[in-house]
């Protein structure tokens, strides 16, 4: 587990259908979000047509800058029209974590 994040977004969907631009879609922000907006981890699980993806951040600011992202902006608008029946978002602060 990350020591230093702070917070995480949970990021929960209802599937319509995943077409095949979404997959290079959502590698592309992953990797801009991990080197371009401080975010430190990013998890994703799919089942069921209902996917979870977790993402770990330093600050509430570096979450904000990267919601207000053009290219997660129109990834965004896609989603709602294309690729998920429904979602939700929570931002919720990490009190404590640990591992074994």
């Amino acid at each position: 587990m990350i020591l230093s994040a702070k917070f995480v977004v949970v990021f929960k969907a209802k599937i319509k259908v995943l077409d095949p631009s979404y997959f290079q879609i959502a590698q592309d922000l992953r990797d801009k979000a991990l080197s371009q907006f401080n975010c430190l981890k990013f998890e994703a699980v799919s089942e069921n047509n209902f996917e979870i993806a977790l993402s770990y951040w330093y600050s509430l600011e570096d979450i904000q800058a990267w919601h207000q992202d053009a290219d997660h902006q129109v990834a965004q608008a896609i989603g709602k029209e294309q690729w998920y029946q429904s979602f939700s978002v929570e931002i919720c602060e990490i009190k404590k974590s640990y591992s074994s």
